[in-house]
């Protein structure tokens, strides 16, 4: 957003991590409160000391576990009280939980509106917690598109350690934390079984699979063991992502759920066909055959049947790339969701034009 219009205070309960390093505005304060786990009932009177301090036109949370911010927040006379949902939580992957429903229905009161970033978040919200649709906006995240864009080889250089440079290989990647929720264990799996699929593949399929976690090992194993650890690369968590996905030909997100994938986009953005569970809003970005196609989640023999038939088919992968690339320029840009964004704040606050306030995140 524009400096003239609001000045932000991203608020974590827990720690202040190297992702404030993606924030290029100067006048942005984080605040870390280092709370425990449990409930944040303690931190109240914290809270309600800074939002006076602070004195912010719009508190923001996001996710269940910050969604109790709100009551310290409504006691401290903060006019708008915003609530996005991002994404499933990690142990009610498919929204099923009755407490959980439950404990949005009780805070529902003290939040001013909702913020779903998927049509199946939103669905969630009216459903199951009951919340009225004109309490509710569902709004895609938007993705730089001049950041993540497609390889160009006047411009562009693989990263320096980039094992695979050969103009045959067929590249296939995943990026994200490795952990049972994003699954890389299933394309590990399915990697293996596209080999033994279509044997023709171990000569130009490759695999990049980008980001740390407990999953990691596992992942390494299970490619060791069948012989393919020379095709398959797990450098660890990378800084340079941009780069690493204009060196793909193809993106992998094998999630058991999903709010809107930052991922998905920017391989989109990247001009990379993607492949991607059929989980939480994946169905909302990837148009089956058309910029990609979904799969059901944890079945590697229906992902790894997806594999063969791109890296068998590169005039289709290709072709599938531009239309993804095209889809996020047109529907998903960061112009079009700050757009959303600030229009939200100051229709909740009653001004068109709002001067300087502080929406306050917290995360």
């Amino acid at each position: 957003m524009p400096v003239s219009a609001y000045r932000h205070v991203v608020l974590a309960l827990t720690e202040v991590t190297d992702f404030r390093l993606r924030i290029v505005r100067s006048d942005v304060e984080f605040i870390a409160l280092n709370k425990a786990s449990g409930h944040a009932i303690w931190l109240y009177p914290r809270l309600f000391k800074l939002f006076r301090a602070l004195h912010p036109a719009i508190v923001h949370t996001r996710n269940l576990a910050a969604l109790e911010v709100v009551v310290p927040a409504w006691l401290a006379g903060v006019k708008v009280r915003v609530h996005g949902e991002h994404g499933r939580d990690q142990e009610d992957l498919a929204g099923l939980s009755k407490k959980h429903q439950w404990i949005r229905r009780i805070y529902s009161p003290f939040v001013s509106h909702y913020l779903a970033l998927s049509r199946d978040l939103a669905g969630y919200l009216l459903d199951k917690v009951k919340i009225r649709d004109r309490r509710v906006t569902q709004a895609y995240n938007g993705v730089d598109s001049g950041k993540f864009r497609p390889f160009d080889s006047d411009l562009d250089a693989l990263p320096a350690d980039f094992p695979f440079r050969q103009p045959y290989e067929w590249i296939v990647g995943t990026v994200g934390r490795m952990q049972v929720v994003k699954d890389q264990l299933t394309l590990s799996k399915a990697v293996v079984r596209a080999i033994e699929i279509a044997p023709d593949l171990k000569a130009y399929l490759r695999l990049v699979m980008v980001g740390d976690g407990p999953l990691r090992e596992q992942c390494q194993a299970i490619l060791d063991s069948a012989g393919l650890s020379d095709i398959s690369w797990l450098p660890g968590e990378r800084q340079d992502i941009a780069e690493l996905m204009r060196s793909l030909d193809c993106f992998v997100l094998p999630s058991l759920a999903e709010g809107i994938s930052n991922t998905i986009l920017e391989a989109m953005a990247s001009g990379l066909p993607v492949i991607a569970t059929e989980v939480g809003g994946n169905a909302d970005l990837v148009v089956q055959g058309e910029t990609g196609l979904l799969v059901p989640s944890n079945d590697p023999e229906a992902l790894a049947r997806s594999l063969v038939q791109l890296a068998t088919a590169p005039v289709l992968a290709k072709s599938m790339g531009r239309a993804g690339r095209q889809l996020a320029e047109e529907k998903f840009s960061m112009a079009a969701m700050v757009a959303t964004y600030q229009g939200l704040y100051d229709r909740l606050l009653g001004a068109a034009t709002v001067a300087v306030q502080t929406p306050l995140n917290t995360k």
